[in-house]
């Protein structure tokens, strides 16, 4: 049907106008892109034929009153019609090609769409509610002593405890304060518009809020009281002289009131009236445990009801002259011990640290020692960081250090602040300088971060260094936790790597500690292969890897004990940085082919006779991916050996600790010595069945002395063993 008979010409000229209206919005380039466009006009690619478009879908939305003219693409036109709207079109090109100006604004953001937001996701865990709101309490009591001291306010401070009651028949939790309180208009200004004024506004009042001191400008801080409660009072007093007391009530809409209040004292009091959902925030022993988690050390005591404590009775003395015990009620102070990280390490005894890391860790042994962190430039640091005693274990305990702001607990989850290996470490880090996202609940990775954990690395660096220097002997006796961190850190960061070397330790089977440098010293000049590369032998089992000892010490050769969990990487660090050695453990071949010196030790069998051996040896192993090999050693030297070769193991071992190398086979080499009398002898029996038993219970022994000897071939060697013994 054609409408355009039934449309004056005063509608058409109403509609043009309306249309150059619209297509001069800043929305015009947003529609024309978007996919609805490119889906409906895929092959209209000229601006005419995009403005026709836009004017369509404009009008859909916004002049549903007008559809006859507004959809014209849609119905049947006549021509004339037709070249009317492309002259409409081609009108709304020109004047947005010549005319249109680039236009700038800030997006605004419904209070309704974005206060669930804030109550309902802005926070981790519902349980932050109760740290924020002691903040804001500590906060406005803070700024009350702020405005004592500079004569602003002159009146009695008085008690500036905070306090914290449940009320389980009306089902309220509340948080009282006797800081600074407010009016109405403060009210209006700091609780109302956080909420509910448009976006720009919100993050001007986040950015502007805080000041020196302050520990509540991260987030929204009283607003997360609605993740608990169906509604929430606030009753308050301004400690101004003449204030009235003001009384705000909000249901977690965006509908508040404001009134008067009975309050006559100064502060604030803040009601929640706890939700169903939420009944645990009622119970005494979760809301004493939150505030021993998140407040135990802010500046302001913090009282929650009473707590028994048993007293001298000097009514009942005993007969050996002292009083009988009785229990009596006394206020409930969270917060009574200082936070030892605020005072400066001159004033402070090594009980002090001792006694703070006990009421840190009550069920943990005394730490090995400790580093107090306390910068000012360019960021504020401050807290202690003990070495617990970790022993010859990788106890990787995260968690165990905890992260304050303004002596807030914030996260004990400090990746980002702290070097991995030094989440061995336990204690407390104070700073408001690291940046926390808006609910205090993640940190944000930047510059400052970065340099305040180079700043924590070179202050573990320095000490340990610093503790090597000044008393090695007491340095080694505790180098079995010490190590956990030194190797930790050497293998994963490459700052602390630098440093390392110098008060890293190596210790050998003697039970000796050397340096770096040291045991070069030491080994260099029998330890040097035909390559002049210094050659360190270790082992990481001494019983299991006896004989292989024993053989290089027959040679004069010193071997490293490192039966550690980080050794094998540590090993790696060390060949990594020290490129004129090699490292290899003691049973990874023959000691004269670990230590090659390019001696060439001449077989005492011809090479028949060796040829035959090796077959002999290789029809009794008969197992897939074991080789045998023959060697000329030297007669002292063991007649069989079971080797597993270094470079294949440690492949194997990476692939075991998450590798990607796929499942590696195990190539085992069965050396056999030549120069053994053994050798000689076995090649000059000539009974078969002889000869046979000969080989496996040489081959056995050898599997014996490796461990890899068990099930229906340990029997069987039991058997033969007791055979050739009768």
């Amino acid at each position: 049907m054609d409408y355009g008979h039934f449309l004056p010409w005063t509608v058409n000229f109403f509609a043009m106008v309306y249309g150059l209206w619209t297509f001069c919005q800043p929305q015009t380039l947003h529609l024309l892109k978007s996919p609805q466009a490119k889906k409906k006009a895929p092959a209209e690619t000229s601006a005419r034929a995009c403005t026709c478009l836009y004017i369509r879908e404009m009008t859909k939305v916004q002049m549903t009153s007008l559809p006859p003219l507004m959809v014209f693409r849609d119905i049947s036109l006549s021509n004339w019609q037709r070249r009317g709207a492309g002259m409409f079109a081609d009108t709304l090109v020109k004047n947005s090609i010549t005319h249109m100006t680039t236009q700038k604004g800030s997006i605004q953001v419904n209070t309704e769409n974005i206060f669930p937001i804030i109550k309902k996701f802005l926070y981790s865990d519902h349980e932050i509610f109760l740290r924020e709101l002691i903040s804001n309490a500590t906060d406005a009591t803070t700024k009350l002593k702020h405005f004592s001291s500079i004569g602003e306010f002159k009146g009695d401070l008085g008690d500036l405890r905070i306090e914290v009651k449940i009320d389980s028949e009306k089902k309220t939790l509340s948080i009282i304060d006797r800081g600074v309180g407010m009016t109405a208009e403060e009210i209006e200004k700091y609780i109302n518009q956080i909420a509910f004024s448009g976006a720009e506004e919100f993050v001007e009042k986040y950015k502007t809020a805080g000041e020196a001191g302050m520990i509540g400008h991260f987030g929204l801080g009283f607003y997360s009281a609605f993740m608990v409660a169906k509604k929430v009072e606030i009753n308050t007093l301004s400690f101004k002289e003449g204030a009235t007391a003001a009384k705000w009530t909000c249901d977690g809409s965006t509908e508040f009131s404001i009134g008067s209040s009975k309050k006559k004292d100064r502060g604030t009091e803040i009601i929640l009236y706890i939700d169903d959902e939420n009944q645990e925030f009622l119970e005494n022993n979760r809301i004493e445990g939150l505030l021993n988690k998140y407040c135990r050390f802010l500046p302001i005591p913090i009282q929650f009801g009473t707590k028994s404590e048993y007293v001298d009775d000097t009514e009942k003395k005993k007969e050996d002259g002292t009083f009988e015990k009785k229990s009596i009620e006394v206020e409930n102070v969270v917060n009574d011990v200082p936070p030892l990280w605020k005072k400066g390490p001159a004033e402070l005894k090594d009980e002090d640290y001792i006694a703070f890391y006990q009421t840190l860790y009550p069920m943990s042994e005394a730490p090995l020692f400790w580093i107090h962190l306390n910068v000012d430039y360019p960021f504020n640091l401050t807290g202690v960081l003990y070495f617990p005693k970790v022993k010859n274990e990788l106890e990787l305990q995260r968690n165990k250090i905890q992260l304050y702001s303004n002596q807030v607990f914030v996260t004990d989850d400090v990746k980002d602040v702290v070097p991995e290996f030094l989440m061995l470490l336990h204690g407390v880090i104070d700073s408001p300088d690291i940046p926390l996202n808006v609910s205090r609940s993640f940190l944000q990775s930047d510059a400052q971060v970065k340099k305040i954990t180079s700043h924590i690395t070179k202050k573990v660096a320095d000490k340990l260094d610093e503790l090597f220097r000044s008393d090695r002997e007491a340095y080694q006796q505790k180098w079995e936790s010490i190590g956990m961190f030194v190797k930790y850190g050497a293998v994963s960061d490459e700052k602390f790597a630098d440093k390392a070397l110098k008060f890293a330790l190596l210790k050998n089977t003697a039970g000796e500690f050397f340096t770096m440098e040291e045991y070069k010293k030491k080994v260099e000049g029998l330890q040097t292969n035909k390559d002049k590369k210094i050659v360190l032998l270790y082992t990481n089992n001494r019983k299991s890897q006896a004989p292989f000892i024993e053989s290089a010490k027959k040679r004069g050769y010193d071997v490293l004990d490192m039966d550690g969990p980080l050794d094998s990487h540590f090993i790696g660090f060390l060949e990594h940085k020290e490129t004129d050695l090699t490292v290899v453990r003691v049973d990874a071949d023959a000691i004269d082919k670990l230590i090659d010196k390019g001696e060439k030790r001449e077989s005492v069998l011809s090479d028949t006779q060796v040829e035959t051996l090796k077959k002999t040896f290789t029809d009794q192993v008969q197992k897939p991916d074991w080789d045998v090999q023959t060697e000329a050693l030297s007669p002292d030297d063991h007649f069989i050996t079971v080797i597993k070769p270094e470079w294949e193991r440690r492949m194997r071992e990476m692939q075991a600790g998450g590798g990607m190398f796929g499942a590696l086979p195990e190539r085992v080499v069965v050396m056999v010595n030549t120069n053994h009398p053994l050798a000689t002898k076995i090649v000059g029996v000539e009974v078969e069945a002889e000869k046979k038993d000969f080989v496996e219970q040489s081959f056995d022994l050898a599997l014996l002395s490796q461990n890899m000897l068990d099930g229906d071939a340990l029997e069987r060697f039991i058997r033969r063993t007791e055979n050739m013994m009768k």
